[in-house]
């Protein structure tokens, strides 16, 4: 079976990075009005507030979370690429947090706790709602099956 069949690639929606970068949205607004009231030095901190929301908004949609049959890569950055790759047999525990605004949505985050030193909570943040978590949950049966390994408590 092809890899790439099996691959599930998910990205932050876009309207949770929208909702994301509202703070500095306000604040560049904000700027904007003190600027034109008062005096004109608080439009370079509503460039700045909106540059800095441009850049978040980009940063936020290109990360990528890949699952695999063998691992759970993220990877995220646009200037610099960091790549954070997790053994699926790791992953000990599951957690699906998804507050009002996100279930308006039908987005989640998704928590798992491996026992990885490096990455010991990975966060799948604005994903689509899916059954992501019972396909990790049968991958990581698979993988420890096949690898043998055994959980002790």
């Amino acid at each position: 079976m092809n890899n790439s069949e099996t691959d599930i690639q998910l990205r932050p929606s876009p309207i949770f990075a929208f909702f994301k970068i509202i703070p500095f949205i306000i604040c560049a607004i904000v700027f904007i009005w003190l600027a034109n009231r008062y005096f004109p030095m608080p439009i370079w901190l509503s460039v700045f507030s909106t540059t800095f929301a441009i850049y978040r908004y980009i940063f936020i949609r290109r990360v990528i979370y890949l699952v695999t049959p063998q691992y759970i890569r993220i990877t995220k950055g646009i200037f610099f690429k960091q790549i954070d790759t997790v053994e699926l047999f790791r992953v000990k525990d599951y957690i699906i947090t998804e507050p009002f605004l996100m279930q308006v949505f039908k987005l989640m985050d998704l928590h798992l706790k491996t026992t990885d030193p490096g990455n010991p909570i990975l966060w799948l943040r604005g994903i689509p709602q899916s059954d992501i978590i019972d396909i990790i949950r049968e991958r990581v049966l698979e993988t420890r099956k096949h690898n043998q390994i055994i959980e002790i408590n």
